[in-house]
């Protein structure tokens, strides 16, 4: 791998994987537009700077995450029902997870899949978006049984090109979250979700990794995606609280149109 693909690979990752547009189905299509074929390297790759948008998430939220912790060793109740709350929504997702990837990886990576989910997705943000009431639950009151209901709807996000972001926000939103709340929530619960799969995947392609791309392209991808993670969720915290979801929506149809003339050209 090249410098600059790593860079380009890691800008793509820190850019969408707080979107609601699916940062995998967007990494899948640079890939292979890169001539970066699939691989157990490449798979690992794509998760290892993953790393950085969970930095990114680390630096921003901290005071938020120092709370959750409190919680967790008995100085913060509400800390405490926030990661709670967070674990049960992780729970579904991980055992999805163990039990379906290999099937998944099978069938899914691949482009006209991403657009097939890229498309469906986008017509459903369109739907959603106009329609959203104002108000909800606030994070500081996200009930058990509403953040299970969040957790079994990032599932939908195994399938490449669904987001993992845009499932969460969505669930959590049905569950009764303000807008806000529900996106603050996705991020949180990605810092876990994110976390654990970047360990498993290392853990389980990292030596392959290192052999094919070298350190250093690793290292260029991380920073990379740290940064640019940053720069996207402010962007988006900023940009909801004064515009609707449906930008993401046409965002996802336009994208999944140009994938689709790709694929029908040869072109991918």
């Amino acid at each position: 791998m090249h410098a600059w693909q790593a860079l380009v690979l890691g800008l793509v990752e820190g850019l969408t994987e707080y979107l609601p547009v699916s940062s995998t189905g967007h990494l899948l299509v640079t890939q292979r537009l890169l001539g970066i074929e699939a691989s157990e390297a490449a798979n690992a790759f794509a998760v290892f700077i993953q790393g950085g948008a969970i930095l990114a998430v680390l630096v921003l939220y901290w005071r938020r995450i120092v709370s959750m912790l409190l919680g967790v060793i008995g100085r913060d109740p509400a800390g405490l029902r926030l990661a709670l709350a967070v674990a049960v929504a992780f729970l579904p997702f991980a055992i999805a997870g163990f039990l379906f990837d290999d099937l998944i990886e099978g069938y899914l990576f691949g482009a006209l899949p991403v657009a097939v989910a890229w498309a469906v997705g986008g017509l459903v943000i369109l739907y959603v978006s106009p329609r959203l009431a104002p108000g909800g639950a606030a994070l500081d009151h996200v009930p058990l049984r509403a953040a299970l209901v969040i957790g079994l709807c990032q599932c939908a996000a195994l399938w490449p090109g669904v987001s993992r972001s845009f499932a969460t926000i969505l669930g959590a939103i049905a569950a009764g979250l303000s807008l806000a709340a529900a996106v603050e929530f996705s991020f949180l619960l990605g810092l876990l979700t994110l976390g654990v799969a970047t360990a498993y995947k290392l853990l389980d392609g990292g030596e392959a990794m290192v052999q094919a791309y070298g350190v250093s392209a690793m290292a260029l991808g991380f920073l990379a995606a740290w940064v640019s993670a940053m720069l996207s969720v402010v962007w988006m915290v900023n940009w909801l609280q004064r515009r609707p979801l449906a930008v993401f929506g046409w965002w996802r149809i336009a994208a999944a149109a140009v994938v689709v003339a790709l694929v029908a050209t040869g072109r991918l």
